[in-house]
């Protein structure tokens, strides 16, 4: 072995120069790159920006009037809620398939609501991207849109379990494909808990969770059926977009409605 500058080499590789790459920076200023920071937006995930959109929202509305025991008023409330009778007869505000999803009626709505988005979403996104993982959260939140549409309406309908109900529907299918045993993993155990507490309790929209889960069971398949295949990825983005679509569609057909605006129903 010969000692060279850059280590020990072989008598045959000795006498090669060596490529060397150099930093260079963009002035005489420039340094390494530092680790990125957890406070730069720019870094972080699908999931925590939109944790940070919600609870950014969320202020806006008790700001606005919305108590945080649940006394649902204001500006922001009347302006964004479902409500399908200001999406019909001649009123255009059809915003509000996606605006509700934003919005939350109580500190324990948006609290719930953020602390599944987290756990959930921090599973699904790094399993299938960003870019699938906000395709499903959006197709599935104008699914809810449908779904509450359909069901009720004439009621008012606002938050995020829409959406959320759908990135936990992807999920299990996408731990199907993965063969990762659903009720060892607690997944089905959660969605059957999910389930009871929506038909149970009073003021939440069963419609909405029902369209939310069903678009991200369907996301989720298009997902591992195409979206992991290089050849057949449009076939995923193109079936997520058609689900969001048609959402939209049958959502403005179901709307309707008369009356003032009650208070609504939480999602």
């Amino acid at each position: 072995m010969t000692p060279t500058p850059v280590g020990m080499r072989c008598p045959e590789c000795a006498g090669q120069r060596t490529k060397v790459r150099r930093m260079q920076g963009r002035g005489p200023s420039a340094s390494f790159a530092r680790p990125a920071s957890p406070y730069d937006p720019r870094t972080w995930s699908i999931t925590q920006l939109l944790i940070a959109i919600n609870v950014v929202v969320f202020l806006w509305e008790v700001a606005d009037g919305v108590t945080l025991g649940g006394y649902d008023t204001g500006w922001l409330f009347d302006n964004g809620v479902l409500f399908g009778p200001y999406m019909s007869h001649g009123n255009h505000e059809y915003w509000r398939l996606l605006t509700y999803g934003f919005l939350h009626a109580s500190i324990i709505h948006i609290g719930f609501n953020m602390l599944s988005l987290w756990f959930v979403g921090r599973a699904l996104e790094p399993a299938i991207g960003r870019l699938y993982y906000g395709a499903i959260y959006f197709s599935a939140l104008f699914a809810g849109a449908l779904g509450a549409l359909a069901f009720t309406p004439d009621q008012a309908t606002l938050g995020a379990s829409g959406a959320i109900f759908g990135v936990f529907g992807a999920l299990i299918m996408v731990a199907r494909a993965r063969r990762i045993p659903l009720w060892q993993s607690g997944l089905l155990p959660i969605l059957l808990f999910n389930f009871i507490y929506t038909l149970t309790v009073a003021g939440v929209s069963i419609g909405g969770h029902l369209g939310g889960l069903l678009a991200g069971l369907v996301g989720g398949w298009l997902v591992t059926e195409y979206g992991e295949k290089r050849d057949k990825q449009a076939f995923a983005l193109g079936g997520l977009f058609l689900i969001a679509v048609v959402s939209i569609a049958l959502g403005l057909v179901f709307a309707g409605g008369s009356g003032l605006l009650p208070h609504g129903s939480r999602l």
